[in-house]
């Protein structure tokens, strides 16, 4: 897979970030754990790296997607944990990046603090940890975390819902 296919996400929980990306048309994979910038290889935050088919879901529609379904303007105090980013594998991704938010700024009341950064490194989560929401979906914090955010999925994107995925989110959430 070139690198044009993979994009890194972060802003919230990795648990969250991963049952939303793995329920779209055309991602292929999501690997969940912390992605550190180029800028700061230390800083490492909760994120996702997702590999996806560039025909069947674009770079716009996935970070339109990501600023959706987490706190984009929120400037909270856990950001150093949940860093509000968009991890970049390119030039060409990077300003498609930058061109997205501008553009998609007008959806939101307040100023969109997701980042576009630079891709550093990426530290998979243990495996007890990865399909987290999908191992569990009744556990108490993928009620009250991440089904809130698939139901904002179902309802303001529900045409790029993998249908095969649907069967699972619907169990909390028609589709309609």
């Amino acid at each position: 897979m070139s690198a044009a296919n993979k994009v890194g996400l972060g802003g919230s929980c990795h648990w969250c970030t991963e049952a939303i990306f793995q329920s779209l048309k055309g991602v292929l994979h999501v690997s969940q754990g912390w992605i550190a910038s180029d800028d700061h290889p230390a800083r490492f935050s909760e994120a996702v790296v997702v590999e996806f088919d560039a025909v069947r879901i674009s770079l716009p529609t996935l970070i339109e997607i990501h600023l959706h379904t987490h706190s984009c303007t929120s400037d909270h105090a856990m950001r150093s944990k949940y860093r509000s980013a968009i991890y970049t594998f390119s030039d060409e991704q990077f300003s498609c990046a930058n061109q997205a938010i501008d553009k998609l700024q007008t959806d939101f009341d307040q100023s969109i603090i997701t980042e576009v950064i630079p891709f550093g490194r990426f530290k998979l989560n243990d495996e007890k940890y990865l399909g987290y929401y999908s191992k569990d979906p009744d556990k108490p914090f993928c009620k009250t975390f991440i089904e809130p955010k698939l139901k904002i999925l179902l309802t303001r994107f529900s045409n790029e819902v993998d249908k095969d995925n649907a069967i699972r989110l619907s169990q909390t959430t028609p589709i309609r």
